[in-house]
């Protein structure tokens, strides 16, 4: 049996249908679960509930036998202050706590050793306010991925060539079943894609016996003469969020992974980096914008009437792989021998087969396309594996359809 065959029968993919419809825009699990978010918010809350009391006591509106030093009626205002900040942090979104939670927190502490010996169990609440603003900054601030996604995204979208429609000449270099793939898939006759946005989630793991981790994820591709690919993943290890970017830009990849948005895991870069990557950005391609099958950086070879090998170009590097179509002319399978598995910390690489066998498929728009699949690695010693099950939420191309 070969080794493409034995990928299509040992994988087990996760369907679309236990897959949960997601809407929620891209980002961290809010700390590290609901229930601790609830339970952030409620310690905040009720923290700042208590600073009114300071109010309460300057105002002599009620005797509070918990307050037993004085506070004036100007120090009462600076209490009401910090506790209606310290609630508003409690409130608003994850993403922008950083913007607030330090402010409220200094202007607490401030009311609290004040009157310290009255309120120095609040310092505590403070802390825990504290640790929130930081998370939020580290995930969402000016360093975090998300903002360096961001504004890698806004950078390579403004190179974006325009699009043009694919033709039946375009297709008559390609081998038949890749022929057959383009017609069943509605690319012919539509807009070549120039960039595009798809959405993701399923669940990753870092070896053949380690935990699964639940993930979403969002990718920007864009297509031309400096393709770029930018994958930004937001999963859960060991119940702690942990930030997964990939980013090819300039002929450059890079993979990085951070617990907490903090603690940096993997730092992978360098040449055996970039050319797995660009094995990436060739599957990307055949997946998710077949009408760029055409691009002259492919070189296609035959093999028979269910498979084809194609030879992609990107910079500097070339690599190979072989597609198969079942019955329809629908991809089924990818298969590649130019990627490598990273370390645990990605500072060094091992050359494997790797193949992303694919067992659903629906329609995005125009297009009928693969929506559900995985990813083996295939080692020379050992069983085949997987290590990524994942399912196609949304995709749609940018800029909409223009041509020339």
């Amino acid at each position: 049996m070969s080794r493409a065959s034995h990928a299509r029968k040992c994988r087990q993919p996760i369907s679309a249908t236990q897959v949960r419809s997601h809407t929620a825009p891209l980002g961290p699990r809010i700390l590290y679960s609901d229930p601790v978010r609830y339970l952030f918010s409620i310690v905040v809350f009720l923290h700042g509930l208590i600073h009114l009391l300071g109010l309460v006591k300057a105002m002599g509106w009620a005797e509070l036998s918990q307050l037993k030093l004085p506070i004036s009626r100007p120090m009462g205002l600076l209490w009401l202050l910090a506790g209606l900040l310290v609630m508003l942090a409690a409130l608003v979104p994850m993403s922008q706590l950083w913007k607030l939670g330090v402010a409220a927190a200094i202007v607490s502490q401030v009311v609290i050793v004040c009157a310290w010996s009255d309120a120095k169990a609040g310092t505590v609440a403070n802390l825990i306010l504290l640790i929130g603003a930081v998370y939020s900054y580290a995930a969402w601030g000016g360093s975090s991925f998300r903002a360096e996604y961001a504004r890698e995204v806004a950078r390579v979208l403004t190179q974006v060539p325009q699009a043009a429609l694919l033709t039946e000449a375009d297709m008559a270099h390609l081998p038949s079943p890749v022929q057959q793939y383009l017609r069943v898939s509605g690319a012919l006759g539509k807009p070549r894609p120039t960039s595009l946005v798809a959405r993701w989630k399923g669940r990753i793991r870092g070896g053949a016996t380690e935990p699964w981790m639940d993930f979403t994820a969002e990718q920007v591709n864009t297509f031309g003469s400096t393709p770029a690919r930018l994958f930004l993943m937001d999963a859960t290890m060991k119940g702690l969020p942990t930030d997964v970017f990939h980013r090819f830009v300039d002929e450059q990849a890079t993979f990085r992974v951070r617990l907490l948005s903090l603690v940096p895991v993997v730092d992978a870069k360098g040449p055996e980096m970039t050319h797995s990557e660009t094995v990436t950005m060739f599957n990307d391609i055949c997946l998710l914008a077949p009408g760029r099958l055409v691009d002259p950086s492919i070189r296609w070879e035959a093999i028979d009437g269910s498979s084809a090998r194609a030879f992609y170009t990107q910079g500097h590097e070339t690599i190979s792989a072989e597609l198969h179509f079942d019955a329809r002319g629908m991809l089924i399978d990818f298969v590649s021998d130019d990627r490598a598995a990273a370390s645990k910390d990605g500072s060094s690489f091992v050359r494997q087969r790797w193949s992303t066998p694919l067992t659903e498929s629906r329609r995005y728009g125009d297009l009928l396309l693969p929506s559900t699949g995985s990813a083996l690695w295939h080692p020379k010693e050992g069983p085949s594996f997987s290590y990524i099950e994942l399912v196609l939420l949304d995709l749609r191309y940018e800029p909409s359809a223009a041509t020339k």
